[in-house]
């Protein structure tokens, strides 16, 4: 699957479905996509998925994490929805990353999550996970690539070791999925690792999802429509 000519993903992360129908509204003629995050998903449920995927394709961002066989039923379900993109953690295993790939199907695109952009080096120490940061995420991508995951999601920061890494698109690389996402100037927010957005289109992002610099915004319209002009869209 081809990522949006656009590649602005607005997230959609509020728990009440009126509040992203005003944002989706908005911003639907300056963004490629909509992201569907889990506060949205558990508070509305999949009834608005329909009405998001008849203007732009929608990214479902579960980030599930279970053992293999829960994975895998959740993945079959969300690929009975009209759904693109959904998510799951690289660090379920190798076992949980394949079975969620078989479970996939042709049409959902399974998008490997390597290293949360909420968290630094100090915060892997606490869990135990050897860093520093890009190795972490190295290792965790070469795990969800050879599961079968065809994308992964990954901090700005990251986007050019893996483009080295793993090759570009157009040479078979795996389509990456970018938050963290800050305008010059805008609050990081609980975001750690971060750039601008032309910044990471530049080191080789395919999407990027972007939150509270819209849907934070007094006019998330004119806040996606100045992105989309930031990056040439």
């Amino acid at each position: 699957m081809r990522p949006p000519a656009n590649p602005i993903c607005v997230a959609l992360d509020a728990p009440d479905w009126d509040s992203n129908r005003a944002v989706a509204s908005a911003t639907a003629p300056s963004v490629g996509a909509f992201k569907v995050g889990l506060s949205a998903y558990v508070g509305s449920g999949s009834g608005p998925l329909e009405e998001l995927a008849a203007e732009r394709p929608v990214f479902l961002d579960l980030k599930l994490h279970d053992i293999p066989q829960q994975v895998a039923g959740a993945v079959a379900a969300v690929a009975r929805l009209p759904v693109a993109y959904t998510t799951v953690h690289a660090a379920g295993g190798r076992d949980m990353l394949r079975a969620a790939a078989d479970a996939a199907g042709p049409a959902l695109e399974l998008l490997g999550v390597t290293v949360l952009t909420s968290l630094d080096e100090p915060a892997l120490k606490v869990l135990g996970l050897a860093g520093p940061i890009e190795q972490a995420v190295t290792r965790l991508a070469e795990l969800a690539l050879e599961a079968g995951c065809p994308g992964l999601v990954c901090s700005p920061l990251e986007i050019a070791g893996l483009r080295r890494r793993f090759g570009g698109r157009a040479a078979g690389g795996p389509l990456l999925v970018v938050p963290g996402i800050r305008p010059d100037g805008a609050p990081a927010g609980d975001q750690r690792r971060t750039l601008p957005p032309e910044r990471a289109l530049a080191d080789g992002a395919d999407l990027l999802v972007i939150g509270r610099p819209i849907t934070g915004a007094a006019d998330p319209g004119a806040a996606a429509r100045a992105l989309a002009t930031a990056v040439g869209r």
